[in-house]
Formats: structure tokens, sequence, C-alpha cells
């Protein structure tokens, strides 16, 4: 029941869309065609994104107010959790928004992955398109004429891992430091230090595997995705900047 309304709502929609894309502009390789894709995607979901992209740049803004209730009660966290949820409160942050967009587009994502990586391009499902769209007569898989994208790539998947780096630099807050410039040593601040640390020399490290393990079309889809939320964090920042004046 779950997999035939995921199929019916998601995952059919997404590929007509993407085999439509292909019919659409036959004079322009598979590689382009995911670009478009992939932005015609964030699009539609940038209503979504954009409310999650604020949530995180106002978390940020207000951290330094919530290390000080942290700090000036330590030792009652019980009062702590009430004074940051009061924070929180007065600020009109909801703290667990991010979370809760993440999870409605973890499906869509889901989608994506099986149009990209088991829909492919190696063969058309033709009991899966609509009536309306035409299945197109050829595709070509050589991206700018330099990288096949149904094969792997080692180059494009450097891409990827750079992407990732890019897009954590730019969207996760610098580690902590105390009022007299001073690292935060603190337990937290460690912790917070090394997850930042995995997260911005890791994660990279462990999409490039990931990308050269499939095919190059996912590869586009992720970088593009990378440029797109660099962009994306870029413009929230200016908006709200110019909000606040």
């Amino acid at each position: 029941m779950i997999s035939s309304v995921f199929n019916a709502v998601l995952y059919r929609p997404l590929y007509n869309i993407f085999i439509g894309f292909i019919g659409t502009f036959p004079w322009i390789d598979a590689g382009i065609v995911v670009i478009l894709f992939t932005i015609l995607i964030k699009l539609v979901l940038f209503p979504l994104s954009q409310k999650s992209v604020r949530s995180q740049l106002e978390m940020k803004k207000i951290q330094p107010e919530i290390d000080e209730i942290k700090l000036k009660y330590k030792d009652n966290k019980q009062e702590q959790a009430l004074k940051t949820m009061n924070l929180y409160k007065e600020k009109g942050v909801n703290p667990f928004s991010g979370i809760f967009l993440a999870l409605i587009q973890l499906p869509i994502l889901i989608a994506l992955y099986m149009v990209f990586y088991k829909g492919g391009l190696s063969q058309i499902h033709l009991e899966t398109l609509y009536s309306f769209i035409k299945a197109p007569e050829h595709i070509n898989t050589m991206f700018l004429g330099l990288v096949d994208v149904t094969k792997a790539s080692i180059p494009l998947a450097v891409a990827v891992a750079l992407g990732q780096y890019l897009q954590i630099k730019y969207t996760m807050p610098a580690p902590k430091k105390e009022e007299n410039g001073k690292k935060d040593v603190s337990f937290q601040g460690e912790l917070a230090k090394s997850m930042s640390m995995q997260m911005k020399y890791v994660m990279p490290v462990f999409m490039f595997f990931i990308a050269k393990s499939f095919a190059s079309l996912v590869s586009l889809y992720l970088i593009t995705s990378s440029v797109f939320a660099i962009g994306q964090e870029l413009y929230m920042r200016r908006k709200l900047d110019k909000e606040e004046k």
C-alpha cells in the first residue's frame, strides 16, 4: 500500500518529468538535463528549504545567548532548558523546524535517487510513463562530450566532495570562542569542534566514495544540489540582513 502510494505520488511523476525533459530537449545531453531537472526540483522545494535555512540562520544568531544560558545554569539542567525554550519563544525561533522540513523532503530525495539510479538511462521504463509522455528515440549520455553519465567518473566524484566541503563550510556555524578570544575548551566545546571537523572533512570523503560508486548522473545531481544550497544560503543571509536594517 505504502509502496503504491509512493510510486504514484512521487516516483512516477518525477520519472516522467525527467524523461519528459529528455524528450523535450533532444539536442542537449543527459548531463545537462540532470542539471536542469535538479534546478527545477530545487525551485519547487525552495519554499520548504527556505524556511529551514532561515531557521538555521536565526539559530546561529541567538547561539551566543544560548551559550550564556548554558554557562549560567550549567548546574541546573531543568532551569537551563526552561530559559532556552523561553529564548526560542521570545525570538520566534523553532529549533525543530529544520528537522521537520528535512523529514518532509526525505521521501522526495528517495524518489529522486530511484529516478537517477534505479530508473537510469540504460532502459526507458515504458510502463511507468504517462500516455502523454513520449519516450525519446535516442539519449545522448555524454555530458559535454566528455563524461558518460551512465558510468562512474572520478573527476565528478572529486567535484562532489569539493561541493560538499564548501556547502558544509558555508552552512555550519564556526566553533564557539570565549569572550577573551580563546577557544572553548569545555567538553561541549570540544564535542562541537570535533563534530564540526568530522562534518567538514570526513563527510566530503564519504561522499566521494559514494559518488564514485554510482553513475555520474548521481554526481551531477549532488554537485548541482550543493551549488544551489550555497547560493540559497548566501541569498537568505542577505535577505535577513536587509530585514534587520
